[in-house]
C-alpha cells in the first residue's frame, strides 16, 4: 500500500510539470517572435519610407499624388500593402490617386509594386499599372 501511495505522490508531483513546460516553451517562442520583429521594424520602416517616396516621386509628387493609406502605416503586423518580406527583401503593393481620392471613395488611378532591399536602404524596382 505504502509503494501504491508513494507512485502516486509521485504520478501527481509530475504532472502538474507538463503544462508549465509546455508554457515556458509559448513564452519563449513569443520572446523570439518579439526580438525577430524589433530587428525587423526599423528596416521595415525605412523600406516602406523609400516605397512611399519613390512611388509619390515617379507619379508628380503629392500635388498630383497620394499613395493608399496603408503605406503611412506603422504597424507591421496590420501592414496591409506588404506584399512580402524576407530574407530578399519587401514587396510592397499600394494604390494611389489624386490628394482625396481615398478618403472620397473615389477608384485609385494607379497601383505601385515597389521592391526594397532586406535592410530597407537600396530599392530594387519599381513599377506602375494605370488604372
Amino acid at each position: 500500500m505504502k509503494r501504491f501511495l508513494l507512485k502516486a505522490l509521485l504520478l501527481l508531483s509530475v504532472v502538474p510539470l507538463m503544462p508549465i513546460q509546455a508554457s515556458a516553451q509559448g513564452v519563449q517562442q513569443t520572446f523570439d517572435q518579439i526580438e525577430r520583429l524589433q530587428k525587423e521594424g526599423p528596416a521595415f520602416q525605412r523600406a516602406m519610407n523609400l516605397a512611399r517616396t519613390k512611388a509619390v516621386a515617379l507619379n508628380g509628387g503629392l500635388g498630383q499624388y497620394v499613395p493608399a493609406a496603408c503605406m503611412f502605416s506603422t504597424t507591421l503586423a496590420r501592414q496591409r500593402c506588404l506584399m512580402r518580406a524576407d530574407a530578399l527583401g519587401f514587396v510592397f503593393r499600394f494604390s494611389g490617386g489624386p490628394p482625396g481620392w481615398e478618403t472620397e471613395g473615389r477608384s485609385p488611378a494607379v497601383i505601385t509594386e515597389v521592391s526594397v532591399s532586406s535592410d530597407g536602404k537600396a530599392l530594387l524596382n519599381i513599377q506602375n499599372s494605370v488604372q
